[in-house]
């Protein structure tokens, strides 16, 4: 005989009774409750158990000496065979067994230990890890800059009482819910600390370029308040770490990078504002020749996987408790419009639609057009094998082959030894050839 259900978050099969499953029961209770099973196999076919009367009486009183709660224990038989179901609600306060916590996740029972455990336990007060109090951390401890570095960014967005612009930075914080009684709460730590790092461990951007998974070429670590570690990451990426294909529109000069700015700069502030602070762990950007990854220790909503949160988009409605009080100065979407936007721009922008995966925390992978990046204006296959200046080069003669090697120092910011050198090279791999006297002649495509 088979119940006809399986093991799952809610559910444990047992073939005997031992005291320690009462670990089990305080799992249900901390997570969304469920029902342990005595007298059935993995399988969830029913074996029975001899001795099922006694446990009957025994078990309740068990769970309510070692966890302190109640759980109805029913006695059932089918085809002469007893078996226990034990049924655990979900209790609103933390249960521990013998000094641990305990939860279910999937069809385990795991124990709780350092930032999970921190995080269950302020859950069930009904706290998030932001709304802690912070001792020994003061307004003395406030960067005067963060406040106005949020001003002109509400200001800009215009998503805050410009009332509040005008007040006292004590006042601002009060009016933001960012103070309990006389102590300030961690989220403050995170926007106006004159060193956050002090307060909040992993607190922190890193940004590093690749050759390959294993050989880190620089690498640059970004702090200070969360506003300052936004602008200070978009400018190292697209001043540092992101090549931009330079071209000429008549003598306008065009700089194209391989990632769109706003599809970027959206997931890059998703990853600030979802990120799991509790976790101690930093936001970490890789970037490759060929892609640029995102990824950041958060959590997804609960019962959501990456392809809901992809279908979600617009539908869900921000929680402001999560993340406050970013939506204040308008840098807060929810989980789905933000996933929409970041795909919407990229799209727009090469036509490439990023990846998102989960792997302990939230992956954003932008895959670069290379082939777009390698030939755009130089014709079929021109580029290919070809660096960043040489391509350069090449689009400056197409547009004008009379082109002098001043001329086209001058355009790159370059020295005309250094110009020398790149034609020296491109000749010899029979990209261009000079018709012609210096002064009088014209450059020719060969390829």
């Amino acid at each position: 005989m088979n119940l006809h259900i399986n093991e799952s978050q809610n559910i444990e099969f047992k073939q005997s009774w031992r005291d320690e499953y009462i670990k089990w029961i305080s799992a249900f209770g901390n997570s969304d409750g469920g029902k342990l099973y005595i007298g059935v196999n993995d399988e969830g076919e029913i074996i029975g158990i001899e001795n099922a009367k006694k446990l009957l009486e025994d078990i309740p009183n068990k769970i309510k000496d070692i966890l302190g709660i109640m759980a109805d224990v029913n006695l059932h038989v089918k085809e002469d065979k007893e078996y226990l179901e034990i049924i655990t609600d979900k209790y609103p306060y933390p249960i521990s067994y013998k000094g641990s916590y305990y939860y279910r996740s999937g069809s385990s029972t795991q124990e709780l230990k350092g930032a999970a455990l921190d995080k269950f336990l302020l859950s069930r007060q009904g706290k998030k890890w932001d709304g802690v109090p912070v001792p020994y951390f003061g307004y003395d401890d406030l960067d005067p800059f963060a406040f106005k570095l949020f001003r002109q960014k509400a200001e800009k967005k215009k998503r805050i009482d410009a009332e509040l612009l005008n007040v006292s930075d004590e006042v601002l914080v009060d009016k933001l819910h960012l103070k309990e009684g006389d102590y300030l709460k961690r989220a403050t730590t995170l926007l106006f600390a004159k060193v956050p790092q002090k307060y909040v461990t992993g607190s922190i951007i890193k940004i590093g370029y690749f050759k390959s998974d294993s050989d880190l070429v620089y690498q640059d670590v970004i702090e200070g308040n969360l506003f300052e570690q936004v602008d200070k990451t978009m400018e190292l990426i697209f001043t540092k770490y992101l090549k931009a294909l330079i071209t000429y529109e008549g003598v306008q000069r065009v700089e194209s990078f391989p990632v769109s700015e706003q599809a970027f700069r959206e997931a890059l502030i998703n990853a600030v504002v979802h990120k799991d602070y509790g976790s101690g762990h930093t936001i970490q950007i890789s970037v490759y020749d060929d892609k640029l990854l995102i990824w950041n220790a958060g959590d997804l909503p609960p019962h959501w996987t990456v392809e809901t949160l992809l279908q979600k988009h617009s539908s869900e409605p921000h929680n402001p408790a999560i993340a406050y009080p970013f939506f204040l100065a308008g840098y807060i979407e929810s989980w789905g419009r933000g996933i929409e936007k970041i795909i919407d721009e990229s799209k727009k922008f090469n036509g490439i639609t990023p990846q998102f995966k989960w792997q302990n925390g939230l992956w954003v992978e932008f895959y670069f057009n290379k082939a777009k990046r390698s030939s755009d204006g130089l014709g079929d296959g021109l580029g290919d094998g070809l660096g960043d200046t040489q391509q350069n080069i090449i689009l400056l003669i197409q547009n004008n082959p009379r082109i002098s090697t001043t001329a086209l120092a001058s355009k790159l910011n370059i020295s005309t030894t250094a110009i020398e050198k790149h034609i020296k090279t491109l000749k010899a791999q029979n990209v261009i050839q000079r018709v012609g006297s210096a002064k009088g002649g014209h450059w020719e495509m060969i390829k």
